[in-house]
């Protein structure tokens, strides 16, 4: 069953770097990125700033996904949301066709698709088609959180029942063209899609995708972003309960981080205001666009709203390069991953391009 990347398996990260770099000029500009020994990637939910609209949003995402690739992260994935003003990425499989018309060597993937939200049939179709188009370089990460309210959620579903693991085992049968016997799709096929998938990973915010993914012997990515205090016991409940398969030998694991970094302290901490009034105003049912820094920096906070809003933060990494390198040195110690993403969120995605730019140039110099 192909279910993960051909150039992933023992030695691993250096087998990453030998595929990444294939005919790609051998310049330190175009070398994988990575930070203590592991490849960085980036995570984008495609933000819509107040006063901007959803085509500019969208564009701008393709343009982080040039800039990236030329500063070396390794994969660029979107993350599907539905309902929410500020977050323009509610179909990830045409974003990511965009996407990977518009870069050459990247890996390109969703973080995830909601699968509860879709048919696996239409999903297998989907991205193999993808993997079709631009072989070698697509990546599946299937989450099963609705990404959005009940109500819409209900809409997205037209009142299905809720069956991840026989949705998550049909659509590994459409990849695989294999189907225990007298199974009601074994005379199914997904064209494109049967015997030439994409590399599959299972997302999570606590134990239970961890478990199905280590059960199933495939690689995992945490969210740890917005569940830091599920991260380690979710990683360790992965590699506890991972048996070996056609996929992977060993666990492999990725998380993503919040980062916001600047020139200084001072303005990453500035500008992370935004994406933090943002999540607090979405948090409080009055979901809208990112909002300015500036909007931010002069809203009236509760203590209550403060001390929310300085817990969220407490975990992201916000600062200027030097700071966010050490603290991003500090995970990726502490909980052994095999990759990092990182996610950024700022009004303005010129302020959101150089943090990436100021992220790559520490990590290069570290």
């Amino acid at each position: 069953m192909k279910v993960f990347i051909s150039w992933l398996g023992a030695p691993g990260r250096s087998a990453v770097s030998a595929a990444l770099t294939r005919d790609v000029a051998d310049t330190d500009a175009n070398l994988p990125l990575t930070l203590a020994g592991v490849p960085l990637g980036v995570l984008d939910l495609a933000p819509v700033p107040d006063g901007g609209g959803v085509g500019a949003a969208l564009r701008a995402t393709i343009d982080l996904a040039r800039k990236t690739e030329d500063l070396g992260f390794t994969r660029f994935w979107v993350a599907e949301h539905h309902g929410m003003p500020g977050v323009a990425s509610s179909s990830p499989p045409v974003l990511i066709g965009h996407i990977a018309d518009a870069t050459h060597t990247i890996r390109v993937g969703s973080g995830g698709v909601m699968l509860p939200n879709h048919s696996s049939l239409v999903v297998a179709e989907q991205f193999g088609m993808l993997e079709a188009l631009h072989p070698g370089r697509i990546d599946l990460g299937i989450g099963r959180a609705p990404g959005t309210d009940q109500a819409t959620a209900r809409a997205l579903r037209h009142g299905g029942p809720d069956d991840f693991p026989g949705q998550l085992t049909d659509l590994l049968g459409f990849f695989t063209g294999q189907w225990p016997a007298n199974h009601p799709y074994e005379n199914v096929h997904a064209i494109p899609g049967e015997g030439d998938g994409p590399d599959l990973w299972l997302l999570g915010s606590s134990g239970y995708s961890a478990q199905v993914a280590g059960t199933l012997g495939i690689p995992f990515a945490f969210a740890h972003h917005f569940m830091p205090q599920n991260t380690l016991p979710a990683l360790d409940l992965y590699r506890k309960s991972f048996r070996p398969s056609a996929a992977l030998e060993q666990p492999y694991s990725m998380i993503a981080a919040g980062v916001t970094c600047a020139d200084t302290g001072e303005r990453a901490k500035f500008l992370a205001g935004a994406s933090a009034l943002s999540f607090l105003k979405l948090r409080t049912g009055r979901p809208g666009r990112v909002p300015t820094p500036e909007e931010a920096a002069a809203y009236p906070y509760s203590a209550m709203e403060k001390a929310f809003i300085e817990d969220r933060q407490s975990t992201q990494y916000i600062g200027d390069p030097d700071a966010v390198i050490e603290g991003l040195t500090h995970l990726i110690k502490q909980t052994g991953v095999d990759e990092l993403m990182i996610t950024t969120q700022t009004h303005d995605p010129a302020d959101r391009r150089h943090s990436f730019e100021l992220v790559a140039a520490a990590a290069r110099s570290h």
